[in-house]
């Protein structure tokens, strides 16, 4: 009763604002605790909280008439807004600026029509065209990156050779009656080049070696071969090495890793191409493969040449005129240059 009474002599001295303003804090509570009803903790809501960050900012004694929480938590309330408030005003400034309409929709074109294509693909496509945007960029609107580096202790080896050094490897393709046809490619490690991708029912040894001649032009330098221990590599094929002056680089069995350059041009040659069509027979699968061979050595960057093209012919183009495509592989693939203006 007392304590009672001492409050009732001091709110007397206490200003209209800080009466009201406790008034309004009481009421609040008092509301909240009806709200409560037969459950066992009181349910705050964001407004609830957004009260009582206000009051604490416009009345000094907020402390005094807060029953329900702690006033730490009421603290800690105010920090959390301050940081939601911050974080609205900065989200929309700063950082790198956004490219502009006219490339975002390029990306996407690209992307739309090549699906194939990864980020540094289209990077290098872009480049092509003179269009100087970051490959971080690009990947940011794709949304994926794909790369797999070859093994490192043969790519030192092949480093050291680069321009003297071949490889060779099969891959099987299916028919449409269930049979094999067999795809036998030559690569050039210096530029990265298919020299020769040639297709067959039933491969020999003399097959074999007669389509590495025809690979080779007369003024190469190439000095080593890499193949693996397949048993088609035989003695005549092995007679032909010989008389081309070239020194084999044999894989271990089972190692297709050591082969890595020509394994992963298989493997681009199978996700790019094979996997998407269904082949008839030779003739089919030897016009497909020839087209894509001349789109993979004219038009199709590479990562590992600066996203140039391995025959090296084509330049950036100025930064001017309309991109125009041109489907390439059946329009699996497109290039892309810029007309006249």
């Amino acid at each position: 009763m007392i304590r009672l009474l001492l409050g009732f002599v001091c709110d007397l001295f206490r200003s209209r604002a800080s009466l009201e303003s406790e008034v309004v804090a009481l009421r609040q509570q008092i509301v909240l605790l009806k709200q409560r009803l037969g459950n066992r903790r009181i349910q705050l809501k964001r407004t609830d909280r957004i009260f009582w960050v206000l009051l604490s900012r416009l009345w000094p004694g907020w402390r005094s008439a807060l029953a329900i929480v702690q006033p730490d938590t009421v603290l800690r309330w105010h920090r959390a807004g301050y940081r939601l408030y911050w974080r609205h005003i900065s989200k929309n400034r700063g950082g790198r600026p956004r490219i502009g309409r006219e490339y975002r929709d390029l990306v996407a074109r690209i992307a739309r029509e090549n699906p194939l294509w990864g980020a540094p693909r289209i990077h290098g496509e872009l480049l092509m065209l003179a269009v100087q945007i970051s490959e971080s960029t690009v990947s940011r609107y794709l949304k994926r990156l794909r790369t797999r580096p070859p093994s490192q202790t043969w790519r030192t080896f092949v480093q050291n050779h680069l321009h003297q050094s071949i490889a060779v490897d099969f891959m099987v393709v299916p028919t449409i009656r269930f049979m094999p046809l067999y795809v036998f490619v030559v690569l050039d490690h210096g530029r990265r080049r298919i020299l020769r991708a040639a297709v067959t029912a039933h491969p020999t040894a003399q097959w074999t070696a007669q389509q590495l001649t025809e690979a080779l032009p007369w003024e190469s330098r190439a000095r080593f071969i890499h193949r693996d221990q397949d048993g088609i590599f035989g003695h005549e094929f092995l007679r032909r090495v010989d008389a081309l002056e070239l020194d084999e680089v044999v894989s271990a069995r089972g190692s297709p890793w050591q082969n890595g350059y020509c394994e992963r041009v298989i493997g681009t040659l199978r996700r790019e191409c094979t996997d998407h069509i269904i082949a008839i027979n030779e003739d089919q699968l030897q016009r497909v493969i020839d087209a894509y061979v001349r789109y993979y050595n004219d038009t199709r960057p590479h990562l590992a040449l600066a996203k140039r093209t391995p025959d090296g012919h084509r330049t950036p183009t100025k930064h001017r005129g309309r991109v125009v495509a041109k489907a390439e592989v059946g329009g699996s693939h497109h290039r892309y240059d810029r007309l006249a203006a």
